[in-house]
């Protein structure tokens, strides 16, 4: 799955219930084609801007008919329109203009403030990862000596820190107002469909009175008040606490099932029928068995650490799995419909991409094994 689908798709998930979400790709589209495809005066093209302006909107709208198709708005029947015009009325209360921007404040306002005390450059746990100190020896440190420390990596860490709320807040702002009238379209509609006509208007006489309109007003951001946060996260240790003491009878209320087969796991005839139901060249199968069982004690490192995956590391995995599933197969990707010479090109540079994969894994062990002489630290293998 595309990263721009990744992220729309876990942010609609995630964030659903507090009716907004911001997604930051790792790598979005535009700096994909900026880094190929630079204007000579290190800028980027228009013709560069075009393309991938272009292709995030193609993700975009692949994006959102996954999530139109995830919770069926579409065969939804229409609003009436008298009911409709209440239900505006009662969002534009519900979310007045600057309405996300302070709910949001409550949260990642206060969150960002604790990380940057956290893990800024003077932290404990920044200094140690910049010198490979134990953080026990930097926590012994003054503030006076932290601070010289972070300033031999970066003198002008406080010039960048003001410079990026500088650049990033007015735009996040500009955003946040950009998506209230969607928020607020959204929301009627859903209130439409919930309450009727007179307990619509019942609603707007209460919102608008001084207690009404203050409620309304505050609303939105009081869900996400650090108050209410912090309260959230202080009743989680009873329940984890309840799963941990029913963690024996829960267990026994599962069934002992055979393991799931891998592909190492499959003899040549059930991958000639994998080969047939995915309409690949069994060859491709065959290889990669081969690949696998060549890996030896890494590949059942990786197997007992994907049994390590928390549950909700699964979900997420099975939502890309389900939405790749959704899309259309491309049969220009079925290898048995391409000619041999491109078949074989394709096989040529698989093949040396996984030995150069192999030999910078070997690389890196032998750069660790040198470290570890250097600092005088034990083989974890001995």
């Amino acid at each position: 799955m595309s990263t721009w689908k990744s992220m729309l798709l876990a942010g609609t998930v995630a964030f659903a219930p507090l009716g907004a979400h911001a997604a930051a790709p790792e790598e979005a589209p535009v700096a994909e084609v900026m880094a190929n495809d630079a204007a000579p005066d290190g800028g980027m093209s228009k013709e560069a801007l075009a393309d991938a302006k272009a292709k995030m909107q193609k993700e975009m709208d692949q994006a959102i008919a996954l999530v139109e198709k995830m919770f069926g708005t579409k065969d939804l029947p229409p609003v009436d329109p008298a009911r409709l015009a209440l239900a505006q009325k009662t969002t534009a209360a519900l979310i007045p203009a600057g309405g996300l921007e302070k709910m949001l404040d409550n949260v990642y306002g206060k969150m960002f403030d604790t990380i940057m005390e956290e893990m800024g450059a003077t932290s404990d746990l920044s200094l140690s990862i910049k010198t490979g100190v134990e953080s026990d020896k930097i926590a012994a440190l003054d503030a006076d000596t932290k601070k010289a420390v972070a300033d031999l990596f970066d003198p002008h860490r406080k010039e960048r820190d003001d410079q990026m709320l500088k650049v990033v807040r007015p735009l996040i702002s500009e955003f946040l107002t950009d998506l209230e009238p969607s928020m607020r379209d959204g929301l009627a509609h859903a209130y439409a469909r919930k309450f009727t006509g007179p307990q619509l208007s019942e609603m707007n006489g209460f919102f608008a009175t001084p207690t009404g309109s203050l409620y309304a007003g505050e609303s939105m951001a009081l869900s996400a008040d650090p108050e209410v946060m912090v309260a959230m996260i202080k009743a989680l240790p009873p329940v984890i606490s309840k799963f941990i003491d029913r963690g024996p009878e829960l267990e026994k209320q599962f069934k002992e099932l055979p393991k799931e087969k891998g592909l190492t796991d499959m003899s040549d005839a059930e991958l000639a029928q994998l080969a047939r139901l995915m309409k690949v060249d069994v060859k491709v199968l065959k290889d990669n068995r081969d690949m696998y069982n060549g890996m030896g004690d890494d590949t059942v490192a990786v197997d007992a650490a994907a049994d390590d995956w928390s549950a909700a590391d699964g979900a997420a995995d099975a939502a890309a799995a389900a939405a790749d599933a959704a899309g259309d197969f491309d049969a220009g990707y079925d290898r048995s419909n391409w000619s041999d010479a491109d078949r074989e090109k394709v096989e040529a540079l698989e093949t040396a991409v996984s030995e150069a994969t192999s030999a910078a894994y070997e690389a890196e062990a032998a750069a660790a094994a040198n470290a570890r002489k250097k600092l005088g630290l034990p083989d974890p293998a001995e």
